[in-house]
């Protein structure tokens, strides 16, 4: 594009489902939905492992810090589109724009971060359960989940510094419900090699490593638990780490998914609805997943109520 046609930047236009007056009632109560679940699902995880001590343990502790990251993955996009959706409105300010794609870098690799720090600790359980207690002590978790959150927000602020950097042409429609960064940078006038160059560095760096550690550490899992003797034994280890693969399935693939959609058509609603799916229902799934797959937290819970589940 040629730089005559930048302007300064006041306001983004997100297109997302706004565009079909007739769907937007059924889509604001169909998104309303999962974000209450999302959000109520989540706090009955966190309030479950600080009520019961049988829950102090670290899979726990990882366990409610991802329970915290998830409400705020989609409280960063969903209560905006609803408020748009109220309002009959498609714009959101320049600043909140760029606010809102640091916060979603920030929680989304936090995701990303915790569930590899989890397969760590699912590994140290089932292949070295002599020291585990000694090298996965109290100090390690709150380190591990510290490191984890000091990258997220280097990486966020380092992405939205980039895109400070950027001037802006005078179409402003984002295709989407909410800033999503590859949706920006196709706005932008100026050259975004740097930004893209930053951009598929920190997905290698930053998706790909814990991803490969995810993946080493269920290759070790799947070794300790062949070498297992008894078929019970064999059960117990493998159902320590199911809802946790469950989880990491879920959000990878969904990623994965969204990624794929989007090089294909780049420009696409398919890509925003796609999006819904790490961005909403993932998010929403978790708590389901581990709760109606573990007793433990089945117990809290109806130890929390007072009542049967």
């Amino acid at each position: 594009m040629e730089p005559g046609n930048s302007t300064r930047v006041s306001e983004f236009l997100l297109l997302g489902f706004l565009e079909d007056p007739e769907l937007q009632p059924l889509i604001f109560g169909l998104f309303l939905s999962m974000y209450l679940v999302t959000v109520l699902g989540n706090l009955l995880i966190i309030l479950a492992t600080i009520s019961d001590s049988h829950l102090h343990t670290h899979m726990y502790f990882f366990l409610s810090n991802l329970s915290f990251v998830d409400i705020c993955f989609t409280s960063t996009t969903i209560p905006m589109m609803l408020v748009n959706i109220q309002t009959q409105s498609k714009a959101i300010t320049y600043t909140g724009c760029i606010t809102q794609m640091c916060f979603f870098f920030i929680f989304g690799e936090l995701d990303n971060f915790l569930l590899a720090v989890m397969a760590y600790d699912r590994f140290l359980a089932i292949c070295h359960p002599l020291h585990y207690m000694v090298i996965m002590n109290p100090w390690l978790c709150c380190l591990l989940v510290l490191v984890c959150w000091i990258l997220s927000v280097l990486h966020a602020l380092l992405q939205s510094l980039m895109m400070l950097q950027l001037s802006f042409c005078r179409n402003l429609e984002i295709p989407h419900f909410f800033c999503e960064r590859n949706q920006v940078v196709q706005l932008a006038c100026s050259d975004t090699f740097l930004n893209d160059m930053v951009m598929y560095f920190a997905s290698v760096l930053l998706g790909g490593g814990p991803l490969a550690g995810i993946l080493y550490s269920y290759c070790k899992i799947v070794s300790s638990i062949r070498a297992i003797s008894s078929a019970q034994g064999r059960y117990k280890a493998l159902f320590t780490c199911a809802s946790h693969l469950s989880i990491v399935s879920l959000f990878y693939g969904t990623g994965l998914g969204v990624y794929l959609s989007s090089a294909v058509t780049p420009y696409s609603h398919f890509t925003a609805t796609a999006s819904v799916m790490y961005t909403v229902v993932t998010p929403m799934l978790n708590h389901f997943i581990y709760s109606l797959r573990n007793k433990d937290v089945k117990r809290a819970l109806k130890w929390v109520f007072g009542g049967q589940l």
